[in-house]
């Protein structure tokens, strides 16, 4: 079974110049993890994850060197206000890994693992064709080996 046979094709997408307020708006309200983003010509140029939003938040290195008790955590998270004001293409990850089209989705599935994602681009000659997810190779595979057994039948 190939990656095309089980990718979502109609992926939310978003540009450089999208403001960070309508990312997060998105990524809240629709329980979206991460989106695509592409140029103008639907050429896939990086992603913008819930990590890249939150990392902003995080401590530094140099703070924790004093311990966690000096640190004003909450006072980091009220700096939200400050990073959604940005654009996607000051945070997002550039040139993101992808997979293509033809590969097994077992193959596919390993590259996520090894890297620890929930999902991945899935582009050919640089264009954004869709997203996989775990969700999605998990789901296959269920279906293609167990479901029977369970009387299910995909719909």
């Amino acid at each position: 079974m190939l990656v095309r046979d089980i990718m979502s094709a109609h992926v939310k997408t978003v540009v450089p110049e999208t403001p960070l307020t309508e990312v997060v708006a998105l990524m809240c309200l629709y329980r979206y993890s991460g989106l695509p983003v592409v140029d103008d010509g639907n050429e896939l140029i990086g992603i913008v994850a819930e990590k890249d939003v939150l990392h902003r938040l995080f401590p530094k290195l140099e703070d924790l060197m004093d311990g966690w008790a000096s640190i004003d955590l909450d006072g980091m998270m009220g700096q939200y206000k400050d990073v959604v004001k940005l654009k996607v293409k000051d945070i997002m990850t550039r040139n993101p890994l992808t997979v293509p089209p033809d590969m097994h989705i077992l193959k596919a599935a390993t590259v996520m693992a090894r890297r620890n994602y929930r999902r991945i681009p899935v582009a050919e000659g640089g264009k954004l064709l869709g997203m996989l997810s775990v969700g999605d190779v998990h789901k296959a595979i269920f279906f293609r080996t167990l479901a029977v057994n369970f009387g299910v039948h995909e719909t």
